[in-house]
C-alpha cells in the first residue's frame, strides 16, 4: 500500500548521502496519499492514533523550535495530511538563527545566516515553493586589507585569499571525510586528533597566507585553526562538494546568493501559513515520558501532550531542557559538550548609497589587528540604498550604540573614505546577548568531539526525534542543513504515525 512504500523510500532516503529532492517531493505526495487512503477506511494516518485513544488532547506531534528546522517539518506534516501538531517557540518570534533589520522603505539588512549558493538545493526549492526570489551577492571590485595604519586594496574577484596549493590538499583531504558521519572516515581517528591549526603548522603555512586560512574558517565555523578540529573542517569542505573553494567563497561559492526580503522571510511566510498551530513566547522547560507513548512538554503556557516530538534545536539548547527521566549517557554528553562559544556579532550601518562602489570598492574590508573580521556590502538588489554590515568581535566594541557606531565609521572611513564617517542608521546584533535561545550562530566543533559523541547526534531516542541543521546530513550549520533535517523530522514523524496506525 502507499503508506508502505513511503517508508519504504524513507529508509532509502536516510542511507544515501545526497537526498534526491524530487524523491523527496514524492514522498510527501504518497505520504499524503496515504492519509487519504486510510481516512476513506477506518481511520486516517494523521489522526490514527486519536482516534482510538481517550485522551483528545494529545498531539501527534510537538515540535520545539520556530526556526528553518522546526516550520518546514510542520509545514511538511500539513501538506501530507497531518493536522494534530504544534509549534512551540521559546522567542517573540518566529526565525530562529535568521532575522531581519527593517530599514525602512521596504529595505531590509540580515542580522544572522543570509547566504545560500550552489548545491543547496533544499532551501532553493523552499525559496521558490514561498515565492521568494534571490539575488548575487555584490562583490565586483577591490577589498581592503587593514593592518594597523597600513591599507592594502586588491580584487578578491570573489574569493577569499589564501594559498591554493592548501585549498586544493584540504579538498583532497575531504573527500575521504563523508559530512553525514566524519566519525566514520577511514582515518577518522588520526585525522580527529589534529586541530586544523596543527594541520597548517605542519604545511609550513606563511604567516601572509595563514590569516586569510584563518580568517575564511572563522567565518564559516566560528573558531580560530587552533580550535578546530581537522575532521570537522574537512567534513565541512565535503559538504560543499569536497571543494574548499565552493564552501568559502562569494563567487560559486555558499555566500553566492542572497533573498529578496532577506532570511528570515522564509520562516515569517512559513508560519503565517501554519496559523494557530505556532506559539510564540512558549519555552519548553521539562520534557517527562520520552519514553512512553504519550510525552509531556511543560511550558511556560501549559503542559502540552503529545505521541512524537521533535526537537528542532541546537544540541547546546537542549542542556535548558530538563529531561525526565534522563537522556541516555551518549546523547546527554553530546549536548553537554556541545560547544556553544561563537554568538557572533553582525553591525549595520547605513548610508544614502553605496557610494564605495563608485571608487571601484566591494565594500568588503578585513581588518587584520581590530574588531572587525570582515565588513561587506550588504545593500538590496537595486542599490537604492548603501548597506555594509560586518561581522565583530564580541566585547571588542562598546557597548553603547553610538561609541560602536563610531568606532565602526572611522575604521570604514580608513578603508572607504570619509563618506563612511556619516552613515544614516545604525543597527547591532549581539547574538550572545539577544536573548537565551541562541548561544551560538555555528559550531566550531573541536579535536576529538566526533569520534567520541558523533554517533550520538541523530538517532531518535523514545519518542524524541532530533532535529535542527547541526543534524543535517548536508550542509550542517547551514539555512540549507536545517531545512533538510526538518524534512527528515517531519519523515520519521509521519513514519511513526503510519505505523500506530496499522497497530491499531
Amino acid at each position: 500500500m502507499e503508506v508502505d512504500a513511503a517508508l519504504k523510500m524513507t529508509r532509502q532516503m536516510t542511507s544515501k548521502r545526497k537526498p534526491d529532492p524530487q524523491t523527496r517531493r514524492q514522498l510527501l505526495r504518497l505520504a499524503a496519499v496515504g492519509a487519504v487512503s486510510l481516512a476513506a477506511g477506518e481511520v486516517s494516518l494523521a489522526a490514527g492514533g486519536a482516534a482510538k485513544s481517550a485522551d483528545r488532547d494529545v498531539l501527534d506531534v510537538a515540535i520545539i523550535g520556530a526556526g528553518l528546522a522546526g516550520l518546514t517539518a510542520a509545514r511538511d506534516l500539513k501538506r501530507a495530511g497531518c493536522e494534530s501538531f504544534v509549534v512551540l517557540e521559546a522567542r517573540n518570534r518566529v526565525g530562529g538563527r535568521t532575522y531581519n533589520h527593517d530599514l525602512g522603505r521596504g529595505v531590509i539588512s540580515e542580522g544572522g545566516g543570509q547566504w545560500i549558493g550552489p548545491g543547496q538545493t533544499a532551501i532553493f526549492d523552499l525559496a521558490r515553493e514561498l515565492e521568494v526570489d534571490t539575488f548575487p551577492t555584490h562583490y565586483a571590485g577591490k577589498t581592503v586589507v587593514l593592518a594597523g595604519d597600513a591599507r592594502v586594496a586588491q580584487d578578491l574577484q570573489g574569493g577569499l585569499g589564501g594559498d591554493e596549493a592548501i585549498a586544493a590538499k584540504l579538498s583532497a583531504l575531504a573527500r575521504g571525510v563523508p559530512s553525514a558521519a566524519p566519525w566514520e572516515a577511514q582515518h577518522a581517528a588520526e585525522l580527529d586528533r589534529l586541530t586544523y591549526g596543527d594541520w597548517l603548522l605542519q604545511q609550513g603555512v606563511k604567516y601572509e597566507d595563514g590569516y586569510f586560512l584563518a580568517l575564511a574558517a572563522k567565518l564559516s565555523l566560528g573558531g580560530a585553526p587552533a580550535q578546530l578540529g581537522l575532521l570537522h573542517y574537512l567534513s565541512m569542505i565535503n559538504t560543499a562538494d569536497c571543494s574548499y573553494e565552493r564552501l568559502e567563497s562569494t563567487k560559486g561559492g555558499a555566500q553566492e546568493t542572497r533573498f529578496v526580503g532577506g532570511s528570515q522571510v522564509l520562516s515569517i511566510k512559513m508560519a503565517r501559513d501554519l496559523g494557530d498551530k505556532v506559539r510564540l513566547s512558549c519555552p519548553v522547560r521539562k520534557i517527562s515520558g520520552w519514553d512512553r507513548d504519550i510525552v509531556e512538554l511543560h511550558t511556560d503556557q501549559g503542559v502540552v501532550r503529545a505521541r512524537q516530538v521533535i526537537a528542532a534545536l541546537n544540541p547546546a539548547l537542549c542542556n535548558q531542557i530538563v529531561f525526565d527521566p534522563p537522556l541516555p549517557a551518549g546523547r546527554s554528553q553530546l549536548q553537554r559538550l556541545w560547544p556553544a562559544n561563537a554568538p557572533m556579532r553582525k553591525t549595520v550601518h547605513v548610508y544614502e548609497r553605496p557610494f564605495w562602489r563608485d571608487d571601484g570598492y566591494n565594500g568588503q574590508i578585513f581588518q587584520v589587528d581590530g574588531p572587525v573580521f570582515m565588513a561587506y556590502d550588504n545593500s538590496p538588489p537595486d542599490g537604492s540604498v548603501g548597506v555594509l554590515s560586518a561581522f565583530v568581535s564580541p566585547g571588542s566594541l562598546p557597548g553603547e550604540p553610538k561609541a560602536a557606531e563610531r568606532t565602526l565609521s572611522a575604521i570604514y572611513a580608513q578603508a572607504l573614505g570619509d563618506k563612511a564617517l556619516h552613515p544614516k542608521q545604525f543597527h547591532d546584533l549581539d547574538w550572545g546577548r539577544v536573548d537565551p535561545w541562541s548561544l551560538t550562530c555555528i559550531h566550531p566543533i573541536p579535536p576529538g568531539f566526533w569520534t567520541k559523541w558523533g554517533e550520538f547526534l541523530r538517532p531518535q531516542v523514545g519518542r524524541l526525534i532530533w532535529s535542527g541543521t547541526e543534524t543535517a546530513d548536508l550542509w550542517p550549520g547551514a539555512m540549507d542543513g536545517a531545512v533538510r533535517s526538518g524534512h527528515r523530522a517531519a519523515l520519521q514523524a509521519l513514519g511513526a504515525m503510519a505505523h500506530r496506525s496499522r497497530e491499531a
